[in-house]
Formats: structure tokens, C-alpha cells, sequence
């Protein structure tokens, strides 16, 4: 099966999945900001998308509602994004790393936070 891509807008909804754990398309539209909260029937054509993806399952039915839950993990979704990322660059993280660097995305603090964390593996 290859890795589904998920959009912007589909990994705002599963935000609000993985915050709740299960959740029907209603109370999804309801946890989102008030400013820019899609419609009912958009958020429902997303999660509709998102489960033909194999992203979400219908969990349960509740009188004619159903309850969807996530069915990959955060870390998932975050790994395809930053692989994704990477494919762009060439897949080098120097030049990812340059990029963000380049750009102010990257602190002198973050590399520090960064290079702790590789101490602390190399350690284990």
C-alpha cells in the first residue's frame, strides 16, 4: 500500500481526531477555530476523502452519525510530510537544513536543541 498524502486542511481535521480521540464529523467542525471554520458538509467531504485514504475508519454509528478515529499515528502522517519535504531537496538534509537556516525558520537554539539530541542517541 503506498503512504497516503495528506493535505493542509485534512491534517487540521486530524488534529482535532487525534485531540479526540473518536470523533463524528460534527463534533470535528465544532472543535475547529470559529474564525475560518469550514462548513459541515466540507468537513464531511474531508473525513470522507481521508478515510477512502485509509487515514480514518468509521469507528461506530450513533443514531445516523458516525464516529470516525484516526487510524495512523501523528508521527506517521509527520514522517511522510518531512520525507516529502526531503524528496524536494533532493533528499539531503544539509540542504533542507541550509534552507531553513537560510530562511530564519532555524535558530542557533534549535541546532543546539538538534545537536543534543543526537548527543543523547549516540549515547544509547
Amino acid at each position: 500500500m503506498s503512504k497516503p498524502r495528506v493535505t493542509k486542511v485534512e491534517l487540521q481535521l486530524l488534529e482535532q481526531l487525534w485531540k479526540l480521540k473518536s470523533a463524528s464529523v460534527r463534533e470535528i467542525q465544532e472543535n475547529l477555530p470559529e474564525k475560518d471554520r469550514p462548513a459541515y458538509t466540507t468537513v464531511q467531504t474531508m473525513i470522507y476523502r481521508l478515510e477512502e485514504k485509509g487515514v480514518v475508519r468509521r469507528a461506530k454509528k450513533v443514531g445516523n452519525a458516525y464516529v470516525f478515529e484516526p487510524v495512523l499515528t501523528r508521527k506517521a502522517i509527520h514522517r511522510r510530510f518531512v520525507s516529502d519535504v526531503l524528496d524536494v531537496f533532493g533528499g539531503s538534509a544539509t540542504a533542507l537544513m541550509s534552507h531553513l537556516i537560510d530562511t530564519g525558520k532555524l535558530t542557533l537554539k534549535d541546532l543546539r536543541e538538534i545537536e543534543k539530541t543526537l548527543e543523547d542517541m549516540e549515547k544509547k
